[in-house]
């Protein structure tokens, strides 16, 4: 359910904003236009909004700064931690993107940069549990890391590799980014459409919407 990679944030909660912000040069074509993609995001929303993988809450106040009422589900302690002390009044839990008990009855489900923690096994299932709780014309927003084909990420990690980016080529190779033809066929049995937009050379928008 992707919890087998929680404590990668223990220590990265410490330089995480600085690795989105570009400080880290190994993952700084991954954050290109990071604020842009957050914002794309928030723009696309209706509350009430669920958001996973909350982080340190900087896709958070985006939302709050819209008005939307936000219910953060997040499982790094580290992680709430931040963002509890950043945004004082969010409601803020422990869960993850399959299990999650958030007391309201969401719009929206949002996330930024952490969908790819989940096989595409789990993707599919986590779709299916959306379609369950959305509303007819209801949203899932989520950016995150994707390849037009299985061609062109192994493009990507020799390009990284030869780059002597090391850490990045783990993460690549260790996590479960997919590519978009898988991505809009379990979206889209799961009873969405779907459209995705292009935000940097790794990064999709994924704007799927309730049938």
């Amino acid at each position: 359910m992707g919890r087998e990679f929680v404590e990668i944030f223990d220590e990265w909660v410490h330089t995480y904003d600085d690795s989105v912000n570009g400080k880290d040069v190994e993952y700084k074509d991954v954050f290109v236009k990071y604020n842009e993609i957050l914002q794309a995001v928030a723009d696309v929303a209706t509350g009430p909004v669920v958001e996973f993988g909350v982080g340190t809450g900087n896709l958070t106040e985006k939302l709050l700064s819209r008005g939307l009422k936000v219910v953060g589900v997040e499982p790094n302690r580290a992680m709430r931690e931040v963002t509890a002390e950043k945004i004082a009044d969010l409601t803020l839990i422990d869960g993850d993107f399959l299990e999650f008990k958030v007391g309201i009855t969401p719009q929206s489900f949002v996330s930024s940069y952490a969908f790819h923690h989940l096989t595409d096994a789990e993707k599919a299932r986590a779709f299916q549990i959306y379609a369950e709780q959305l509303p007819t014309g209801g949203k899932v927003i989520f950016a995150d890391t994707l390849f037009d084909s299985e061609m062109a990420k192994q493009e990507i990690i020799a390009f990284e590799q030869k780059r002597g980016h090391a850490n990045l080529v783990e993460d690549l190779n260790r996590e479960y980014y997919t590519t978009v033809p898988v991505m809009e066929k379990l979206i889209t049995d799961a009873g969405f459409t779907v459209e995705f937009s292009k935000m940097n050379n790794y990064v999709f928008l994924i704007d799927a919407t309730k049938k």
